[in-house]
């Protein structure tokens, strides 16, 4: 998916001046942002304005025990934004005045040579102007707003645009969207909270409701990630509402606009019913997927621990046979255990989505997998295969599902059972952990039948 490829504004500025509510209002909804542990923020969320063209990064969770280590936060946050944003917001407090941390902040920003923005927040009315002169020795071209009230936003969004480059000279960015899907309670929005339980992480979530679904822009090192957690899928007999009908649409949306899929179960009461229908919408949906089962720190024994992670694996595969081809992690969103091997995993995944399963390969096990189990009659015709390919992407996408060319007498005479053993046997060469493979069978009127 492509994400983020416009200019980006990052927000920097000492504890309580106002980054979140500013966040607020140039993004155009209310975003409730959570401030974790204080530390750089590296691991940044991010949520595009519907106030101007760009992407705005908050780089709160700034916060310590005592002055120094205060600065300090002050200063690694504001590196990180130094580092990558087109243009700097430098927020500072008219109702507390200038501050040594603020002056400091600004020597750093000085020396950084990115455009700087001095945002005078908290000029709650006209009568308040006044206390904006003593930041004019800072040196910066200034705005005067108030977030909480919304005064002068509008001022402050031409200026933004008008210090940025052009819309078009900025580079895209690719994401890999990944949609947290499950029944309600099993932990979606926990598991989310551990990805992003990082010192170095703020939390955004977007858009409001927890019905809806929501998109939290997350950068983890070079990677770009969209985690997109849906509202709980219940069975549609239970439904008390309209709008749960609704969000049930949306969660099967966000499915199939999902590069990959993560079904989160509850290890306590194991797979159910409806943990089997929304995995039966993952495959149907041709997505690559993986099970998380949460909740291990509920059932996790004082001994034999191995041997109950063994078997609670062993029986949540064995109940989502159709969904084989998931890794299934268990883990506790709540401590965090086991949390860091899902991106792990995902690695994994994506680095299976890019082999390659040769031509003389593929059609040398297609061989002897129609000898050494021909395929069934049907109306006294059986299917031949002629010839097999996997096909390449022009352009690689962030995660390809496999796809391969078979080229058949007559496409008809392929049952589902037939088809799955095929499948089996390209597994065999190449598992494609994590990946569905898509069979694509194709009529061919003459060829050499392997």
């Amino acid at each position: 998916m492509e994400h983020r490829g416009k200019r980006e504004v990052a927000i920097v500025g000492r504890p309580n001046v106002g980054k979140s509510a500013l966040f607020n209002r140039l993004v155009g909804r209310n975003i409730a942002i959570v401030h974790d542990q204080p530390g750089i923020t590296r691991d940044r969320i991010s949520a595009e304005s519907r106030r101007g063209d760009f992407i705005l990064w908050d780089t709160g969770g700034i916060g310590g025990a005592g002055e120094s280590e205060l600065v300090e936060e002050v200063h690694r946050a504001a590196e990180t934004a130094m580092s990558e944003a087109d243009l700097l917001l430098f927020l500072v407090d008219a109702q507390e005045g200038l501050t040594p941390i603020d002056q400091e902040l600004a020597r750093r920003l000085r020396r950084s040579r990115r455009p700087v923005l001095l945002v005078i927040n908290k000029i709650d009315h006209p009568k308040h102007e006044n206390l904006a002169a003593e930041f004019s020795r800072l040196g910066f071209e200034s705005v005067t707003i108030s977030a909480a009230h919304g005064r002068g936003i509008d001022s402050l969004v031409k200026v933004i645009e008008r210090e940025l480059p052009a819309a078009d000279t900025k580079e895209k960015i690719t994401a890999l969207s990944v949609a947290i899907v499950g029944r309600p309670n099993v932990g979606k929005s926990s598991l989310i909270n551990a990805i992003l339980s990082d010192r170095r992480t703020i939390v955004s979530r977007l858009p409001g409701t927890t019905r809806d679904a929501v998109d939290v822009a997350y950068r983890r090192g070079n990677d770009h990630f969209l985690l997109i957690d849906t509202a709980g899928i219940r069975p549609r007999g239970k439904h008390s509402s309209s709008v749960e009908v609704f969000s049930v649409m949306r969660s099967e949306r966000t499915i199939r606009r999902a590069d990959l899929c993560v079904l989160v179960t509850d290890a306590t009461s194991g797979v159910t019913a409806q943990d089997k229908k929304i995995a039966a919408l993952m495959q149907k949906a041709h997505k690559p997927s993986l099970v998380v089962v949460n909740k291990w720190d509920l059932l996790k024994p004082e001994l034999r621990k191995r041997e109950t992670l063994a078997k609670l694996t062993r029986e949540t595969r064995e109940q989502l046979f159709f969904l084989s081809y998931a890794p299934v992690l268990v883990a506790s969103a709540l401590t965090g255990e086991n949390v860091e091997e899902l991106f792990r995993l995902i690695a994994k995944i994506r680095r299976a989505s890019r082999d390659q399963v040769g031509t003389g390969l593929l059609n040398r096990l297609l061989r002897e997998a129609f000898v050494a189990n021909p395929p069934p009659a049907i109306a006294n015709q059986r299917l031949k295969l002629f010839y097999a390919t996997q096909t390449r992407e022009e352009e690689e996408p962030l995660l390809a599902t496999p796809e391969f060319v078979l080229f058949v007498n007559n496409p008809q005479l392929v049952t589902n059972t037939y088809a799955r053993y095929l499948e089996a046997q390209i597994r065999a060469a190449r598992p494609f952990l994590g990946l569905p493979l898509m069979l694509d069978f194709r009529p061919r009127a003459q060829g050499r039948t392997l």
